[in-house]
């Protein structure tokens, strides 16, 4: 039976020492951060890490995310950093941002997908902080879900498909961002964004000077092309229901367009933005936050798609947003949901 841990609305973390012994001895714990729930282990054993592609199903060669607390064990994972990396290190943790660095050799194959490189974080969540502290070691996490699912963003959405698989639950309550990690690698000495999150570009450039975006954050890798980063290939974030994302500068278009989609179908759902849910009718609508608040729609988007299955729609039609700012990341995420069904007018 796995332990069950709920530190919500609590400041004393000190149960978190039993987590930290599970993944010291090698089992797995769902833990929150800021971002999403990860679902980890002890970043530097290889079994363990192993365990996180069983309990998923996720490729192998899909790279995972080692997560610190201090820069004393970036020193131990890492190697040749250069100044603008560390300028961005600076600059962004602890927090939502993920940079590709080169490895060392004590961090296994199963962690890097086999590359040279591997992503590292510091997160700002206390728990998952305090998580990493008490384990002593840096802890390899993805989002924690069944592969190709929506992200987690709390305990209950994830609990039924998770709970068998994993030695402790760590409940902290909903995650504040609700997006992955914003994911950098610099190339030729340009911050290049391969998966965007809450970090935006132009905050990057601030730091920078400059900053780069991949072209596979709205387009498919082929098959024979290297996961240089999480979240770049498969079928993520996704419902069962097809799914098709639909976005125009005009709102009036915007709204015709969905409604021309939904008279289609015999049962639409619509993923509206507050403002908009009237004006789609007697079609069922879920709310997923104000058009003019992009933190309010990426905290709720992966709890909402986790819920349009059980209206058992024959199409979900989602507001699209700017790609721009925050806007990127969540039409990112939106776009891989929606397998590219995506409409502009």
């Amino acid at each position: 039976m796995n332990k069950y841990i709920d530190l919500r609305n609590k400041n004393d973390f000190s149960e978190l020492e039993y987590a930290g012994n599970i993944i010291k001895s090698g089992g797995l714990v769902l833990f929150p951060t800021e971002t999403v729930y990860g679902l980890g282990a002890n970043g530097l054993n290889e079994n363990a890490v192993k365990k996180i592609y069983v309990a998923k199903g996720r490729n192998s060669d899909n790279p995972l995310i080692l997560h610190i607390s201090n820069m004393d064990m970036l020193s131990k994972i890492a190697t040749n950093i250069s100044d603008l990396e560390y300028k961005l290190m600076n600059a962004f943790w602890p927090g939502p941002f993920t940079i590709i660095l080169n490895r060392k050799k004590v961090v296994p194959n199963a962690v890097t997908a086999n590359l040279e490189t591997i992503g590292i974080r510091m997160p700002s969540n206390k728990i998952a902080q305090e998580l990493i502290s008490y384990a002593g070691v840096p802890i390899a996490a993805p989002s924690a879900n069944i592969s190709g699912k929506p992200s987690g963003t709390n305990i209950q959405d994830i609990f039924d498909e998770l709970s068998s698989k994993v030695d402790c639950i760590v409940d902290g309550g909903n995650c504040e961002v609700g997006l992955e990690s914003t994911v950098v690698r610099v190339i030729d000495g340009i911050p290049t964004i391969l998966r965007p999150g809450k970090i935006t570009p132009e905050q990057i450039k601030n730091v920078a000077g400059i900053v780069k975006i991949d072209k596979h954050i709205f387009s498919k890798l082929e098959e024979n092309e290297k996961v240089l980063s999480p979240g770049m290939k498969y079928r993520h974030y996704a419902p069962n229901s097809k799914c098709v994302l639909v976005y125009s500068k005009d709102n009036n278009l915007l709204v015709n367009k969905i409604n021309e989609i939904a008279v289609q179908y015999t049962s639409p759902l619509i993923l509206s933005s507050t403002e908009n849910k009237a004006f789609y009718g007697d079609t069922l609508v879920i709310d997923i936050g104000s058009r003019f608040n992009l933190n309010e729609i990426a905290k709720n988007i992966f709890a909402v798609l986790r819920k349009v299955d059980s209206f058992n729609p024959d199409i979900v039609i989602i507001e699209g947003v700017a790609q721009e700012g925050l806007g990127l990341a969540i039409m990112n995420r939106l776009i891989r949901a929606c397998e590219y069904n995506y409409v502009e007018v």
